[in-house]
């Protein structure tokens, strides 16, 4: 079930690295440069300081109503971000962070929301058809009328109650991922 998802090596370094990003947002929430929160003698983290030091940060910002499709937002942070209504469609918004925010009626459609952590967020009425949603940790988060269509749940990490839900309204496949929804829900 969704819930046992988290095992193998792979996951472990997803959860890692979702770990390590959610230690450089509590930095960057606290004044501390990102960046350097990573940096230790040994040299650990330095890829992920890396995949950082370039990114834009909309944490706490609103976003509503912006357009953003097509956009590279790999790593970008948009915890705690109102972005209600807003363009996401084709977004690469790969291991982005989406934290408590609200991203109702937004369009995701076509994007890219691999390793996303989007715990406690609200996607309310948000477009996720033919979206990659492959091995996102979304505990606590609400999808209530979302178009799912071709989404790829794949290796998610979701609430029990919001895979029943999603499960009544699944259908399609992922074009790029050739998964059907309902299988990558694992209704």
């Amino acid at each position: 079930m969704a819930a046992n998802r988290l095992e193998g090596p792979s996951a472990k370094r997803r959860f890692t690295s979702l770990f390590c990003s959610l230690l450089v947002l509590i930095g960057s929430w606290l004044g501390a440069n990102p960046a350097a929160a990573l940096d230790t003698a040994a040299g650990v983290g330095m890829q992920d300081k890396a995949l950082f030091q370039e990114r834009v940060d909309y944490t706490l910002t609103n976003q509503s109503e912006v357009d953003f499709h097509g956009q590279t937002l790999t790593n970008t942070s948009f915890a705690g971000a109102t972005a209600r209504g807003a363009n996401f469609s084709g977004a690469d918004l790969h291991g982005a962070i989406f934290t408590q925010g609200s991203f109702s009626d937004a369009d995701f459609s076509d994007a890219d929301l691999s390793d996303v952590l989007m715990d406690r967020a609200d996607f309310t009425g948000t477009n996720l058809t033919n979206a990659l949603l492959n091995g996102v940790i979304a505990s606590g988060s609400s999808f209530a009328g979302a178009s799912i269509e071709g989404a790829d749940f794949s290796d998610a990490l979701l609430d029990r109650d919001d895979v029943v839900r999603l499960c009544r309204d699944a259908e399609g496949v992922n074009p790029t991922t050739g998964m059907a929804t309902r299988d990558s829900l694992e209704c």
